[in-house]
């Protein structure tokens, strides 16, 4: 992250460009953010086991916030009351936030389908499905959902308005707009209708965001959502629809179909049709090799729950391991081999668990069930993902991104 005084205003620069790829700033009220970027997820106003200052020495430049879990609790006007999502986190580099619509989606259709937050992103590439389909807690209607909350089963709704009530409560530097997300297993009938009352959803968004303003000083930026499911057809229609709209920015948001192959298709028929004056956003992807094949298409940012969530269940970002090549990228530091192991778990990184302790000593926490190998295993792959992006930045520059992708993924570049 660029370090440089805050700016009044939201604003997108490209820096440097080989066909689709590139590299940029992303200018915020609250930092310029240097891109590619990997936004890391604080759901909850948090990102899990750390602090403000953990993120700050991970490098992490931007963090994406949850609409609807901050909606539920502790409240929008809550967090407004106290000075808006920054000062109530103590966090004073740029946040995102989401409309509300992927979690709405997961008490829908993403129990209904066992996909998305509950299963697989990509039903298709799993083994053995890990849930079973329940029963939705959402309804959807052309003014909006009405949901139960996850909490305590009380009644809700949010609709495009609301959603952009909440997000500028909140006070985010950019919110999105309020969208309908599909699963991988609804057909093309039900994807179009969906993608067109997205496409409406995206209108009233922008509406009420005109009408509305900042409550907590700076600009806030609006990115519309682009939907259509893993139909070519569709995914080239609503990225129309959403580029022809007045947006700061772009996101790729919905069911990016069955397999990676179907996600790197939907980045095919989506990226060439946006306009290069606006940041595009990728939601929910952030493994590694799905990094290295959505730059190469031409995406600046993309957040992911993965580095976290596998760092609290023991997975350590490495691309090597004792000079030994990590096909998965990751380390499972709850193997026994690690118990008396007295090397860092990467001898190179910076981060605060590899210069000051041991892998013995990180596996006795995972074993012991100590709260800090959440903190410490979380504060490496944060840092590993930011150093691999700046890495990637300076390697689209050089030329070299063929050559640095081998030496994470190995020769066999196919998503992993």
């Amino acid at each position: 992250m660029s370090n440089s005084a805050p700016h009044d205003n939201f604003g997108f620069e490209t820096l440097w460009t080989d066909g689709l790829a590139r590299t940029g700033r992303l200018i915020t009220p609250h930092g310029v953010v240097d891109t590619p970027a990997f936004v890391a997820v604080g759901t909850r106003a948090a990102v899990k086991s750390l602090d403000p200052d953990d993120l700050r020495a991970a490098d992490q430049a931007v963090i994406f916030a949850n609409t609807y879990h901050l909606y539920l609790r502790p409240g929008a006007d809550v967090v407004s009351d106290l000075g808006g999502l920054h000062r109530f986190m103590g966090w004073d580099r740029p946040i995102m936030t989401d409309s509300g619509g992927f979690q709405v989606f997961s008490l829908g259709a993403g129990l209904e389908h066992g996909v998305g937050k509950v299963a697989p992103m990509f039903p298709g590439e799993a083994a053995v499905r890990r849930t079973v389909a329940g029963k939705a807690l959402m309804k959807v209607d052309e003014e909006g959902v009405s949901f139960k909350s996850h909490l305590d089963g009380s009644d809700h709704r949010l609709t495009p308005e609301s959603s952009i009530e909440i997000q500028r409560k909140l006070g985010a530097d950019i919110v999105l707009a309020f969208d309908e997300c599909t699963s991988p297993l609804h057909d093309h009938v039900y994807t179009r209708q969906a993608m067109e009352r997205t496409h409406r959803w995206a209108q009233r968004s922008l509406d009420a965001f005109e009408r509305s303003g900042p409550q907590h000083g700076g600009h806030q930026a609006l990115y519309g959502i682009t939907q259509g499911g893993w139909f070519e057809d569709l995914r080239r229609e609503s990225t129309a629809a959403i580029a022809a709209m007045p947006f700061d920015g772009i996101a790729i948001g919905g069911s990016l179909g069955r397999t990676k192959e179907d996600m790197a298709a939907v980045l095919a028929w989506s990226i060439p049709m946006l306009p290069e004056s606006r940041p595009r956003h990728l939601l929910g992807i952030g493994e590694i090799p799905d990094i290295f094949m959505a730059v190469e298409r031409g995406i600046d940012t993309f957040d992911c729950v993965s580095p976290t969530r596998m760092a609290r269940n023991a997975g350590l970002i490495a691309r090597t391991l004792d000079g030994r090549f990590l096909p998965r990228q990751r380390i499972n530091m709850r193997n026994s081999c690690y118990a008396r192991d007295p090397k860092p778990v990467v001898e190179d990184c910076p981060c605060a668990l590899c210069t000051n302790f041991s892998r013995a000593y990180l596996h006795h926490l995972f074993r012991s069930k100590e709260l800090l190998a959440h903190r410490l295993a979380t504060l490496h792959n944060l840092t590993q993902m930011n150093r691999l992006m700046a890495s990637i930045r300076s390697a689209l520059v050089e030329g070299s991104l063929p050559t640095l992708r081998e030496s994470w993924l190995g020769s066999d570049l196919r998503p992993d």
